[in-house]
């Protein structure tokens, strides 16, 4: 396997990099998972685009946060409610709300992410991590 499909055991989270809810969602998420279960790449990167492609997803879908877990996809509100399965404290508890049919929940995300750019602004590029956070992010690896 190349560096665009790692063998790490991690979860990765790949979000939208120039989108400021999806940027501070991320920084959110690093705080409240302490034991680093979790490495991000933006949708946008080479590593991201690989992703998206080996899953069958086009390649524009920009406005869902996909999780990676297991060699199998999570998107939109499946997603976030998984990644709060591995959260610290009481993060995990949301995950009841697994309860509600798929198709309310991503009514209401559809809604946050179509109006993501509008409400919370964009960047003019992805988040570039500190030099601390750069081991936890997959967007440089792009050998095959």
């Amino acid at each position: 396997m190349g560096a665009l499909d790692p063998v790490e055991p991690n979860h990765v989270i790949l979000f939208d990099g120039l989108c400021n809810l999806c940027s501070g969602s991320v920084q959110f998420i690093i705080r409240r998972d302490s034991k680093e279960h979790f490495r991000f790449a933006a949708l946008q990167s080479p590593f991201g685009q690989y992703q998206l492609h080996k899953f069958g997803l086009t390649t524009n879908q920009l406005y869902s946060i996909i999780l990676i877990k297991d060699e199998k996809y999570f998107q939109k509100s499946d997603a976030a409610l998984e990644i709060t399965r591995d959260l610290d404290r009481f993060w995990p508890a949301l995950y009841i709300f697994k309860i509600i049919p798929r198709f309310m929940r991503d009514w209401v995300y559809t809604i946050v992410a179509t109006n993501r750019y509008t409400w919370f602004g964009k960047k003019d590029s992805c988040m570039i991590p500190t030099p601390q956070l750069k081991s936890r992010f997959l967007d440089n690896e792009v050998t095959l």
